[in-house]
Parts: C-alpha cells; structure tokens; sequence
C-alpha cells in the first residue's frame, strides 16, 4: 500500500491532477515518461498488492515484497537522482 501512495504521489509533485485514480497516476507517470520504456507492467503488481493491502490482513510474501521494493526504489532513482546527473 506505501508504494502504491508513493507513486501517486510521485505523479502529483510532477503536475498530475490530486484527485485522480490509482490508473490516472499511473497513465500519469507512463505518458510523461517518467517510467522507464517497458515499465508500466512493473506497476500491475503495486496495484495488485496494494489493493491487497488495502482490504485484507494477509502478509505478503517475502519474494513479492522484494519485487515491488525494488521497482519502487528504481522509479524512484530513475525519476529524481537520474534527473540530477
């Protein structure tokens, strides 16, 4: 659920709309090229596991975790350090 608020919140510090869907960020983010060619598929599973989160107590697993962590912490490198180099 965190990654998932983050990138919404992603999308909204580079000029999204803030009262737009999880979808509308993540259209958000692919069209203005802020996911790398390729990686609007990554987010399906932030979606997923989000939504997960959101309505039941189950943990999730440890490889799932990973996955999303890592494609969370790549957006975020990719969108905000890569800028700056």
């Amino acid at each position: 659920m965190l990654c998932r608020k983050l990138l919404m919140n992603m999308a909204v510090h580079h000029g999204a709309n803030s009262n737009g869907t999880f979808a509308y960020y993540v259209d958000y983010l692919d069209s203005n090229h802020f996911v790398p060619p390729n990686g609007k598929a990554w987010v399906d599973p932030i979606r997923a596991k989000g939504n997960e989160a959101t309505h039941e107590i189950d943990l999730m697993d440890e490889t799932d975790a990973k996955r999303i962590l890592n494609f969370s912490q790549s957006l975020l490198i990719f969108v905000y350090e890569m800028k700056a180099i």
